[in-house]
Protein backbone atom coordinates (compact mmCIF):
# COMPACT_ATOMS: atom_id res chain seq x y z
CA UNK A 1 0.00 0.00 0.00
CA UNK A 2 1.24 3.41 -0.88
CA UNK A 3 2.55 5.37 2.19
CA UNK A 4 0.15 8.70 1.46
CA UNK A 5 1.82 12.43 1.40
CA UNK A 6 0.87 14.66 3.62
CA UNK A 7 1.86 18.67 3.53
CA UNK A 8 0.60 21.05 5.27
CA UNK A 9 -0.77 23.76 3.87
CA UNK A 10 0.04 27.06 6.50
CA UNK A 11 -1.48 29.50 4.39
CA UNK A 12 -5.21 28.05 5.00
CA UNK A 13 -7.55 28.82 7.98
CA UNK A 14 -10.74 27.89 8.69
CA UNK A 15 -14.31 30.07 8.92
CA UNK A 16 -16.70 28.32 11.27
CA UNK A 17 -20.72 29.64 10.65
CA UNK A 18 -23.42 28.06 12.81
CA UNK A 19 -26.64 28.40 14.54
CA UNK A 20 -30.37 27.07 13.61
CA UNK A 21 -30.36 29.04 9.91
CA UNK A 22 -26.94 28.30 9.15
CA UNK A 23 -27.93 26.05 6.21
CA UNK A 24 -30.49 28.04 4.95
CA UNK A 25 -28.41 31.02 5.08
CA UNK A 26 -25.68 29.69 2.67
CA UNK A 27 -27.28 28.15 0.63
CA UNK A 28 -29.15 30.98 -0.27
CA UNK A 29 -25.42 32.81 -0.21
CA UNK A 30 -22.42 30.50 -1.88
CA UNK A 31 -22.35 29.27 -4.93
CA UNK A 32 -22.24 25.51 -4.21
CA UNK A 33 -25.48 23.67 -3.16
CA UNK A 34 -25.39 22.33 0.57
CA UNK A 35 -27.82 19.27 -0.44
CA UNK A 36 -24.81 17.46 -2.02
CA UNK A 37 -23.66 17.43 2.10
CA UNK A 38 -26.24 14.73 2.70
CA UNK A 39 -23.95 12.23 -0.09
CA UNK A 40 -20.69 13.68 0.17
CA UNK A 41 -18.19 15.14 2.69
CA UNK A 42 -17.33 18.87 1.41
CA UNK A 43 -18.47 20.81 -1.62
CA UNK A 44 -16.27 23.52 -3.08
CA UNK A 45 -17.76 26.84 -3.54
CA UNK A 46 -17.20 30.46 -3.11
CA UNK A 47 -19.05 34.01 -2.39
CA UNK A 48 -19.07 36.17 -5.70
CA UNK A 49 -19.88 40.15 -5.39
CA UNK A 50 -23.77 41.15 -6.69
CA UNK A 51 -21.74 41.83 -10.11
CA UNK A 52 -20.35 37.78 -10.54
CA UNK A 53 -16.77 38.20 -9.39
CA UNK A 54 -15.43 35.83 -6.81
CA UNK A 55 -14.21 37.25 -2.97
CA UNK A 56 -13.45 34.20 -1.72
CA UNK A 57 -13.36 30.75 -2.56
CA UNK A 58 -13.64 27.63 0.08
CA UNK A 59 -14.50 24.38 0.95
CA UNK A 60 -17.31 23.44 3.28
CA UNK A 61 -17.88 20.63 4.94
CA UNK A 62 -20.45 19.88 8.07
CA UNK A 63 -18.81 20.44 11.48
CA UNK A 64 -18.37 17.74 14.97
CA UNK A 65 -20.84 20.51 16.41
CA UNK A 66 -24.63 20.39 15.49
CA UNK A 67 -25.91 23.42 13.08
CA UNK A 68 -22.19 24.11 11.88
CA UNK A 69 -20.15 24.40 9.19
CA UNK A 70 -16.64 25.04 8.27
CA UNK A 71 -15.23 27.10 5.82
CA UNK A 72 -11.76 26.49 4.42
CA UNK A 73 -10.18 29.39 2.78
CA UNK A 74 -7.72 31.51 2.80
CA UNK A 75 -6.29 32.37 5.78
CA UNK A 76 -5.13 36.03 5.10
CA UNK A 77 -9.01 35.96 3.88
CA UNK A 78 -10.69 34.38 6.71
CA UNK A 79 -11.53 37.76 8.27
CA UNK A 80 -12.90 39.03 5.53
CA UNK A 81 -15.14 36.41 4.66
CA UNK A 82 -16.79 36.68 8.26
CA UNK A 83 -17.18 40.01 7.52
CA UNK A 84 -18.61 39.55 4.65
CA UNK A 85 -20.75 36.75 5.45
CA UNK A 86 -21.84 38.95 8.88
CA UNK A 87 -23.18 41.56 6.39
CA UNK A 88 -25.84 39.47 4.59
CA UNK A 89 -26.83 37.93 7.78
CA UNK A 90 -29.46 40.31 8.93
CA UNK A 91 -32.29 38.53 11.11
CA UNK A 92 -30.73 35.26 10.65
CA UNK A 93 -29.83 33.09 13.32
CA UNK A 94 -26.25 32.19 12.15
CA UNK A 95 -22.65 33.17 13.76
CA UNK A 96 -19.69 33.35 11.61
CA UNK A 97 -16.44 33.18 13.17
CA UNK A 98 -12.66 33.39 12.21
CA UNK A 99 -11.64 29.98 13.92
CA UNK A 100 -8.51 29.40 12.23
CA UNK A 101 -6.09 29.59 15.42
CA UNK A 102 -7.75 26.28 16.14
CA UNK A 103 -7.14 24.55 13.27
CA UNK A 104 -3.70 22.88 11.61
CA UNK A 105 -4.86 22.24 7.44
CA UNK A 106 -3.40 19.57 5.59
CA UNK A 107 -3.59 18.16 2.08
CA UNK A 108 -3.08 14.15 1.42
CA UNK A 109 -2.76 12.06 -1.41
CA UNK A 110 -0.76 9.12 -3.42
CA UNK A 111 -1.77 6.62 -0.91
CA UNK A 112 -4.60 5.60 2.25
CA UNK A 113 -4.83 8.10 4.87
CA UNK A 114 -5.34 5.74 7.97
CA UNK A 115 -8.82 5.98 9.89
CA UNK A 116 -8.20 8.88 12.53
CA UNK A 117 -11.30 9.73 14.82
CA UNK A 118 -9.24 13.01 15.67
CA UNK A 119 -9.10 14.64 12.56
CA UNK A 120 -12.04 15.98 9.99
CA UNK A 121 -10.40 14.11 6.94
CA UNK A 122 -12.61 15.00 3.28
CA UNK A 123 -11.70 14.35 -0.40
CA UNK A 124 -11.29 17.44 -2.24
CA UNK A 125 -14.55 17.96 -3.92
CA UNK A 126 -12.90 19.76 -7.40
CA UNK A 127 -11.09 16.37 -8.57
CA UNK A 128 -10.74 13.09 -6.90
CA UNK A 129 -7.33 12.83 -8.51
CA UNK A 130 -6.35 15.70 -5.70
CA UNK A 131 -7.13 13.11 -2.62
CA UNK A 132 -8.15 14.69 0.34
CA UNK A 133 -8.04 17.60 2.70
CA UNK A 134 -7.42 17.70 6.17
CA UNK A 135 -8.25 19.49 9.42
CA UNK A 136 -6.68 19.41 12.53
CA UNK A 137 -7.64 20.94 15.79
CA UNK A 138 -4.89 22.12 17.61
CA UNK A 139 -4.82 21.22 21.34
CA UNK A 140 -3.87 24.56 23.32
CA UNK A 141 -0.71 25.39 23.79
CA UNK A 142 0.48 23.15 20.99
CA UNK A 143 3.45 24.93 18.50
CA UNK A 144 2.82 23.35 15.06
CA UNK A 145 5.87 21.95 13.35
CA UNK A 146 6.25 21.39 9.70
CA UNK A 147 6.04 17.21 10.03
CA UNK A 148 3.93 16.65 12.99
CA UNK A 149 -0.30 17.34 12.84
CA UNK A 150 -1.85 16.65 16.47
CA UNK A 151 -3.73 13.46 16.45
CA UNK A 152 -3.63 9.74 15.77
CA UNK A 153 -2.17 7.62 13.15
CA UNK A 154 -2.69 9.43 10.61
CA UNK A 155 0.64 12.17 11.09
CA UNK A 156 2.43 9.34 12.00
CA UNK A 157 1.77 7.11 8.74
CA UNK A 158 2.24 9.67 6.24
CA UNK A 159 5.36 10.98 4.14
CA UNK A 160 5.51 14.37 4.82
CA UNK A 161 6.49 17.01 2.25
CA UNK A 162 6.38 20.45 1.57
CA UNK A 163 3.71 22.35 0.42
CA UNK A 164 5.45 23.25 -2.96
CA UNK A 165 5.44 19.17 -2.97
CA UNK A 166 1.36 19.52 -2.91
CA UNK A 167 1.03 22.88 -5.14
CA UNK A 168 3.11 20.66 -8.14
CA UNK A 169 0.51 17.77 -7.60
CA UNK A 170 -1.99 19.93 -8.19
CA UNK A 171 -0.55 21.47 -11.00
CA UNK A 172 0.70 18.45 -12.73
CA UNK A 173 -3.85 17.88 -12.49
CA UNK A 174 -4.49 21.28 -13.81
CA UNK A 175 -6.40 22.64 -11.01
CA UNK A 176 -6.25 26.51 -10.24
CA UNK A 177 -5.67 27.81 -6.79
CA UNK A 178 -7.51 31.17 -5.78
CA UNK A 179 -4.51 33.82 -5.16
CA UNK A 180 -2.11 32.23 -7.36
CA UNK A 181 -3.70 31.86 -10.07
CA UNK A 182 -6.54 34.29 -10.28
CA UNK A 183 -7.34 37.27 -7.96
CA UNK A 184 -9.94 37.70 -5.80
CA UNK A 185 -12.87 40.42 -6.44
CA UNK A 186 -11.78 40.50 -10.30
CA UNK A 187 -12.47 37.03 -11.90
CA UNK A 188 -15.80 34.93 -12.61
CA UNK A 189 -16.24 31.35 -11.92
CA UNK A 190 -15.96 30.69 -15.45
CA UNK A 191 -12.90 32.31 -15.71
CA UNK A 192 -11.40 30.35 -12.88
CA UNK A 193 -12.78 26.99 -13.85
CA UNK A 194 -14.94 27.12 -11.23
CA UNK A 195 -18.05 25.13 -13.18
CA UNK A 196 -16.20 22.75 -13.99
CA UNK A 197 -14.40 21.98 -10.95
CA UNK A 198 -17.92 21.37 -8.74
CA UNK A 199 -17.65 25.06 -7.41
CA UNK A 200 -21.04 26.54 -8.83
CA UNK A 201 -24.52 24.45 -8.68
CA UNK A 202 -26.94 25.66 -11.56
CA UNK A 203 -30.02 24.13 -10.44
CA UNK A 204 -30.35 24.96 -6.88
CA UNK A 205 -31.70 28.72 -7.46
CA UNK A 206 -30.50 31.98 -5.65
CA UNK A 207 -27.40 33.12 -4.64
CA UNK A 208 -25.42 36.00 -4.60
CA UNK A 209 -24.00 36.70 -7.91
CA UNK A 210 -26.23 34.20 -9.82
CA UNK A 211 -27.94 35.88 -12.76
CA UNK A 212 -24.35 36.60 -14.21
CA UNK A 213 -22.92 33.41 -13.58
CA UNK A 214 -26.07 32.06 -15.01
CA UNK A 215 -25.68 34.06 -18.30
CA UNK A 216 -22.20 33.66 -18.84
CA UNK A 217 -22.93 29.41 -19.06
CA UNK A 218 -25.88 29.96 -21.35
CA UNK A 219 -24.41 32.34 -23.29
CA UNK A 220 -20.59 30.67 -23.51
CA UNK A 221 -18.79 34.20 -22.57
CA UNK A 222 -16.51 33.05 -21.01
CA UNK A 223 -13.26 34.66 -23.01
CA UNK A 224 -10.58 34.04 -20.22
CA UNK A 225 -9.57 30.35 -18.66
CA UNK A 226 -7.01 29.46 -16.28
CA UNK A 227 -5.48 27.19 -18.20
CA UNK A 228 -2.36 24.90 -18.04
CA UNK A 229 0.74 25.48 -19.56
CA UNK A 230 3.88 24.02 -20.50
CA UNK A 231 7.27 25.47 -21.29
CA UNK A 232 11.01 24.62 -22.43
CA UNK A 233 12.25 26.01 -19.74
CA UNK A 234 11.75 26.83 -16.04
CA UNK A 235 8.46 29.19 -15.44
CA UNK A 236 8.35 32.63 -13.59
CA UNK A 237 5.08 33.11 -12.08
CA UNK A 238 3.68 37.19 -12.86
CA UNK A 239 5.41 36.25 -16.25
CA UNK A 240 3.01 37.84 -19.14
CA UNK A 241 1.97 35.03 -21.89
CA UNK A 242 2.61 37.07 -25.41
CA UNK A 243 1.56 36.34 -28.72
CA UNK A 244 3.80 38.49 -30.63
CA UNK A 245 3.22 42.25 -29.60
CA UNK A 246 0.32 41.21 -27.48
CA UNK A 247 -0.26 40.39 -24.23
CA UNK A 248 -2.83 37.48 -24.31
CA UNK A 249 -2.31 36.17 -20.28
CA UNK A 250 0.01 36.07 -17.12
CA UNK A 251 1.48 33.05 -15.59
CA UNK A 252 0.21 31.84 -12.39
CA UNK A 253 1.74 29.38 -9.93
CA UNK A 254 4.81 26.75 -11.18
CA UNK A 255 6.54 23.82 -11.11
CA UNK A 256 9.14 23.52 -12.66
CA UNK A 257 8.27 23.76 -16.83
CA UNK A 258 4.46 23.36 -15.64
CA UNK A 259 2.38 26.26 -14.41
CA UNK A 260 -1.42 27.51 -14.81
CA UNK A 261 -2.11 30.46 -16.97
CA UNK A 262 -5.23 32.91 -16.62
CA UNK A 263 -5.40 33.47 -20.63
CA UNK A 264 -7.50 35.04 -23.21
CA UNK A 265 -8.92 31.90 -25.12
CA UNK A 266 -9.95 34.11 -28.44
CA UNK A 267 -6.31 35.70 -28.64
CA UNK A 268 -4.71 32.50 -27.95
CA UNK A 269 -7.33 30.59 -31.16
CA UNK A 270 -5.98 33.39 -33.44
CA UNK A 271 -2.40 33.16 -32.59
CA UNK A 272 -2.78 29.47 -32.93
CA UNK A 273 -4.79 29.75 -36.50
CA UNK A 274 -1.61 32.63 -37.63
CA UNK A 275 0.63 29.27 -36.33
CA UNK A 276 1.84 32.22 -33.82
CA UNK A 277 3.88 31.02 -31.12
CA UNK A 278 3.59 31.84 -27.29
CA UNK A 279 6.29 33.18 -25.23
CA UNK A 280 6.86 33.93 -21.70
CA UNK A 281 10.13 35.49 -20.66
CA UNK A 282 11.02 34.49 -24.44
CA UNK A 283 10.60 31.34 -23.24
CA UNK A 284 8.48 29.19 -25.89
CA UNK A 285 4.93 28.29 -23.91
CA UNK A 286 2.32 25.11 -24.96
CA UNK A 287 -1.42 25.56 -23.79
CA UNK A 288 -2.30 22.12 -22.46
CA UNK A 289 -6.01 21.04 -22.11
CA UNK A 290 -7.20 19.55 -18.66
CA UNK A 291 -8.66 15.93 -18.73
CA UNK A 292 -11.24 17.23 -17.12
CA UNK A 293 -11.95 20.61 -19.25
CA UNK A 294 -14.98 20.49 -22.03
CA UNK A 295 -13.07 23.70 -24.12
CA UNK A 296 -9.98 23.68 -26.44
CA UNK A 297 -7.27 26.29 -24.64
CA UNK A 298 -6.42 27.34 -28.64
CA UNK A 299 -8.57 26.27 -31.47
CA UNK A 300 -8.77 28.16 -34.49
CA UNK A 301 -12.05 30.51 -34.65
CA UNK A 302 -13.56 28.72 -37.21
CA UNK A 303 -13.68 25.93 -35.28
CA UNK A 304 -14.80 27.68 -32.29
CA UNK A 305 -17.97 29.24 -33.82
CA UNK A 306 -18.89 25.83 -35.26
CA UNK A 307 -19.13 24.05 -32.48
Amino acid sequence: MPLVKMALLPDRGVVRVAGPDAEKFLNGTITADLDQLAHQAAVHSALLTPQGKILFEFFVVKAPVADGFLLETGRELAEGLVKRLRMYVLRSQVRAEDVSGAFEVAAAWGGTLPADDKLIVYADPRLAELGSRVLAPVPPGFAADARAIPGGPAAADAEWVAAEAYHAHRIALAVPEAGMDFAMGDTFPHEADLDLLNGVSFTKGCFIGQEVVSRMKHRGTARKRVVPVKAEAPLRSGSAVMAGEAEIGRIGSVAGTLGMALIRLDRAAEASAKGQALLADGVAVTLRKADWADFEPARAPAAAESA
